[in-house]
């Protein structure tokens, strides 16, 4: 073949590859993007490994933000049913990077939880909110993160602060929880324990050896729970799962496995 025809071929070839990448190359990118903007079941059921992110859900309220990591089921695990969604509240001088510092979403995950944790309104990354300025905004708005979230049953992690998110709620609505675990929340004092012993959702009640004003303060009142269990947290304070990550994470998988 002479030597100009060739080139010119190999001119029109080059030609043709660049216009197909050109043309494949959107398509790839969408596909990164979507495989990794948020944790969704695959072909076999099977969530997305350590797959963290941040979001925003507006329903006519400012956004909230929420990290999220999940995993699918390890080997063998394939026909084990479905572990609990678990959210992650927080106390007043965290937000949900607390949880990610810890490793406790991550740890979760690797056991094939769905773990989320959220800023709650007015604080990390998450503006306030008019709602949550009385006890029947808050339960609302912990229901309508739920659903924005897709969670049904999930298991509630309170410490702190976010006790008057969390007891208006178990009181309300404990019927939606699978099981609740407060850490040394505020506001127990504000229900009667009539009304403790009406709700029937598995409680692990969790705190610190060093809390001596919180932690004992709740347990006389979560005490009242029919379902309840205790686990205190040695060698730690108020934030407990600060001091004592270890020791936390292991009473909390502890009452994980045995939630049906």
């Amino acid at each position: 073949m002479p030597p100009a025809r060739s080139g010119l071929g190999l001119l029109l070839l080059g030609a043709l590859l660049t216009l197909v990448l050109y043309l494949l190359l959107p398509a790839a990118q969408h596909r990164q993007r979507s495989a990794g903007a948020r944790p969704e079941e695959g072909k076999q059921g099977r969530w997305v490994a350590n797959a963290t992110v941040r979001r925003g859900m507006a329903w006519g309220e400012p956004p909230v933000f929420y990290r999220e990591v999940s995993a699918g089921p390890r080997a063998g695990d394939a026909a084990s049913p479905r572990r609990p969604d678990v959210l992650f509240l927080h106390g007043q001088a965290f937000t949900s990077k607390t949880w990610e510092a810890v490793g406790t979403l991550a740890l979760l995950a690797g056991e094939g939880y769905r773990a989320v944790a959220i800023d709650l309104p007015g604080y990390g990354d998450s503006p306030p909110a008019e709602m949550v300025a009385t006890v029947q905004g808050r339960v609302a708005f912990l229901d309508r993160v739920f659903q924005e979230l897709g969670m049904r049953k999930p298991v509630l992690v309170s410490p702190s602060m976010s006790g008057r998110f969390a007891l208006p709620f178990l009181l309300a609505r404990g019927d939606q929880l699978a099981g609740i675990v407060p850490v040394a929340p505020v506001g127990t004092k504000d229900y009667a324990a009539e009304q403790y012993q009406q709700v029937q959702t598995p409680t692990l009640i969790l705190y610190g050896d060093r809390d001596t004003s919180l932690g004992p303060q709740a347990l006389q009142s979560l005490r009242h729970l029919p379902r309840h269990r205790v686990a205190v947290v040695p060698d730690a304070g108020h934030a407990c799962y600060l001091d004592n990550p270890e020791d936390f994470h292991r009473a909390l998988l502890g009452f994980l496995r045995q939630l049906k």
